[in-house]
């Protein structure tokens, strides 16, 4: 009897398999057409600035421009590296390459500091330095325009473009970089100084702290400097962040901390009244987009720095995601929750701000189909999570009739139907990456 069913097992097998190819088929062009049609086409070439260079940022709703449109750092690095992944995917359409080194001149020619090095953090429209005097220049920033830069060159093959990279790099090697605690100090003065806290400064603001956010992204500033430039001293820096980040700032929990001290030493208030904690929550909580995020990057820095059989590292990604998964994500409706507690009091996390923000619903869309081919057999069901996540952000994230995708979720924030679709916060690099990266994976044309 067991000699005659295997025939029948056999084909059953073979067409699951099929019909899971043909799904995963039918998802990257479903997730295709958004990015083109509802992202990509909205976006560009209409927010290049054609009279003062660089990327428009600030539109309504309906994708009209309005405001001042200042210029930060950030926005225009993300713009600059979007299109040169844009112009990667569909290189017929060259007008993505014109918008990605008109992003680069930008760079180069108005946000470089020609006096100190590193980029001024935030200017006028006509190019005027607007930056906060407690903290004009940012690692954050400097690493963005780092991570542009390099996406950049690797689409045009333009050396000045790398050049800049290279010098942006060695610019905070020489101010930034802590040769005693490792790691790098986000908050810098004009001429690269780091700022150090004092007992002037407010205890709800970050200033003068080491942090979480400003690390992963110098990590995949780095990663994606290392994949056009094998530097030595840039391979250590890389390999320094991503231990630094998989061995201190993750917590065996599986979540991140915020903020440090010089040493690393976490700023935590769990053992304060809930009432004060909540005050200072902004530099002591779960943030489950940041976790999701970092699950990838690390897997990408490791991947890129040519590290075999890195199970520490898949191992804490791992873990990253499933403490999301089981402490911040709708079960209903799917989607990760922005902030979440463990308070003295409670064994169980707290959901402080229920709210899901755009960007972490993207990095959790990249990270759980990741995650599926990693470890398809696991109890975790990610590549379930993975389609219900992408339902949800069809659902409630993206705007089909303007385009892009709203800053929350709808379930949770209705009011962000006609808030702002673009600012200097929210411009198309995460979900860009995201459904670039997803694309490539359904079709099985990710190596990562």
């Amino acid at each position: 009897m067991r000699i005659k069913l295997l025939p029948v097992l056999l084909s059953l097998s073979s067409l699951a398999m099929a019909q899971s190819k043909h799904e995963r088929l039918q998802l990257a062009n479903e997730m295709e057409k958004s990015l083109q049609t509802e992202l990509l086409n909205k976006w560009y070439p209409q927010c290049v600035d054609s009279l003062f260079g660089g990327f428009i940022s600030t539109y309504t709703y309906d994708f009209k421009p309005i405001g001042e449109q200042d210029k930060f750092i950030v926005t225009q690095a993300r713009h600059t590296w979007t299109t040169a992944k844009a112009f990667e995917r569909y290189p017929s359409d060259t007008y993505y390459l014109r918008c990605s080194e008109n992003g680069f001149r930008f760079l180069r020619d108005v946000m470089w500091d020609k006096t100190n090095g590193g980029f001024y953090n935030l200017i006028t429209r006509e190019g005027k330095d607007k930056s906060n005097p407690q903290s004009p220049k940012e690692a954050y920033g400097n690493a963005f325009a780092i991570y542009a830069l390099a996406a950049y060159y690797k689409a045009s093959k333009d050396t000045g473009a790398l050049a800049l990279a290279r010098k942006a790099f060695l610019w905070l090697e020489e101010h930034s970089h802590d040769p005693g605690y490792k790691g790098y100090f986000q908050h810098l003065e004009m001429d690269g100084t780091p700022v150090k806290r004092t007992a002037s400064i407010p205890p709800t603001s970050d200033l003068g702290y080491k942090d979480q956010n400003s690390s992963i992204h110098l990590l995949e500033a780095f990663t994606e400097l290392y994949s056009v430039w094998k530097d030595p001293l840039l391979r250590e820096r890389l390999q320094e962040m991503l231990f630094l980040i998989r061995d201190k700032i993750v917590t065996p929990k599986g979540y991140m901390m915020l903020f440090f001290k010089r040493d690393w030493t976490p700023i935590s208030f769990r053992d304060s009244t809930k009432e004060f904690i909540l005050q200072h929550k902004n530099l002591n909580h779960v943030s489950f987009g940041h976790d999701v995020e970092i699950a990838y990057l690390m897997l990408e820095a490791s991947h890129v720095l040519g590290l075999k059989n890195d199970t520490r590292t898949l191992s804490v990604a791992k873990r990253l995601i499933d403490h999301s998964l089981q402490n911040g994500w709708d079960n209903e409706l799917g989607g990760f929750y922005d902030e979440g507690y463990y308070f003295k009091d409670s064994s169980k996390i707290t959901i402080i701000k229920d709210s899901k923000n755009w960007w972490a619903q993207a990095e959790g869309l990249n990270t759980l189909l990741l995650m599926a081919d990693k470890f398809p057999d696991d109890k975790m069901r990610y590549y379930d999570h993975f389609k219900k996540q992408w339902s949800y952000i069809q659902t409630y994230i993206i705007d089909h009739t303007y385009g892009d995708w709203y800053e929350e979720g709808l379930d949770k924030e209705p009011q962000r139907k006609t808030a702002l679709k673009g600012h200097i916060w929210k411009a198309t690099y995460h979900q860009s990456r995201a459904l670039l990266n997803c694309i490539e994976r359904l079709r099985g044309e990710n190596a990562l």
